[in-house]
């Protein structure tokens, strides 16, 4: 009797805890929505002012609530994949994202569930992220074969399963592979300014552990850093990053936001912390321009805002070869590219660098 009554107290309290659970997020999502409607009418006032009428529409104002909120974890994240040499991740986890917005759209073509793409994309591609790091770690593949292997596999499961519905859902997926402004709804904007919050909390938490990895994973793992929890999570926060932007960059073209910012900004700064600050300013203005152009002149958003990040980034090429960078780089000691080395972080203050307490 006893037992019982326990466990059921138990059971009750679990219940409990976790629907209280359930209403603070719900809560919590309300508050954002709230906000965010502020934040528009903030816009359309500035637009009034500034002759922009496009900042009064609702779903401009959307777009560039999560443009901003991709021009900010893009670069941050991919600051880190760039100098790991892991650029080429980006696309494998956007194909990877194709075949999970493939299955959203196929289960509801076959049944009357209705199921999120974004959400089987966000699973799926989670799932692509750890399969990766599981094949390079217990496979003799290596390289960038474990994610040549996953990207042709989640672009040939998302091509049969849109094969299987004798390309019914194929209209349905071109908005996903191109992106577009008018599916950024209010609660889809929501959810991107949490997962923005989410992944830059946790890049500030363990910056300093996924700084280590980056540029010395040896000296980590000897330091005793648990060097594959690391890999795993930077991973599963790219595989974030990519169904995040997914919705204004499509699957075709998000990679490039992980990596172009971070490239122009590898021209101009001395130090990686130098280097994330940079590359963020330049994935926010060519979110920012390439938006009001898209606007404009009708063309794709997702094309323009790539557009805009190379042309800035062979900007930077330029200005770097003309010397005209030098002021920024305000001594510290560079290697080739300028990041190509643990000793590009280990000059800025010394608080960048864990390999020093390590030695």
């Amino acid at each position: 009797m006893i037992g019982t009554v326990t466990l059921s107290t138990v059971a009750l309290a679990v219940v409990t805890a976790v629907s209280g659970g359930f209403v603070a997020v719900g809560g919590v999502i309300d508050a954002l929505g709230d906000g965010l409607q502020f934040v528009g009418d903030v816009m359309c006032l500035a637009g009034d002012a500034a002759g922009l009428d496009m900042l009064c529409y609702s779903f401009m104002q959307q777009a560039f609530v999560a443009g901003i909120c991709v021009g900010l974890v893009a670069p941050l994240v991919g600051s880190f994949l760039v100098h790991r040499d892991m650029a080429f991740i980006g696309d494998t986890l956007a194909h990877s994202a194709f075949a999970g917005v493939a299955v959203g759209l196929f289960v509801g073509s076959i049944s009357s569930v209705s199921v999120s793409p974004y959400l089987t994309a966000l699973v799926v591609a989670v799932i692509a992220a750890l399969s990766i790091d599981l094949i390079a770690e217990y496979t003799d593949a290596y390289g960038d074969v474990p994610m040549a292997i996953v990207l042709s596999g989640g672009f040939a499961l998302g091509t049969v399963l849109v094969s299987l519905t004798d390309g019914g859902i194929a209209v349905s997926i071109s908005q996903y592979l191109f992106g577009s402004l008018s599916t950024v709804t209010l609660d889809n904007a929501v959810i991107l300014v949490l997962l923005t919050v989410v992944v830059t909390g946790v890049v500030a938490a363990t910056y300093k552990q996924l700084l280590f990895v980056t540029f010395d994973e040896t000296a980590a793992r000897v330091a005793r850093l648990n060097v594959t929890l690391y890999n795993r999570l930077l991973v599963v926060l790219t595989a974030l990053v990519v169904v995040a932007a997914m919705q204004i960059m499509g699957v075709i073209l998000v990679a490039a936001m992980l990596v172009v910012p971070v490239a122009a900004a590898a021209q101009v700064a001395h130090s990686f912390k130098g280097s994330v600050v940079f590359s963020i300013l330049v994935g926010e203005l060519a979110v920012l321009v390439g938006l009001t152009l898209s606007y404009f002149y009708g063309v794709a958003a997702g094309g323009t805002i790539v557009i805009v990040a190379i042309g800035l980034y062979a900007c930077a090429v330029v200005l770097d070869r003309l010397g005209a960078t030098d002021a920024l780089r305000s001594g510290g000691v560079e290697t080739d590219g300028g990041l190509d080395g643990s000793e590009a972080f280990a000059v800025d203050g010394g608080e960048e660098s864990e390999s020093g307490a390590h030695d």
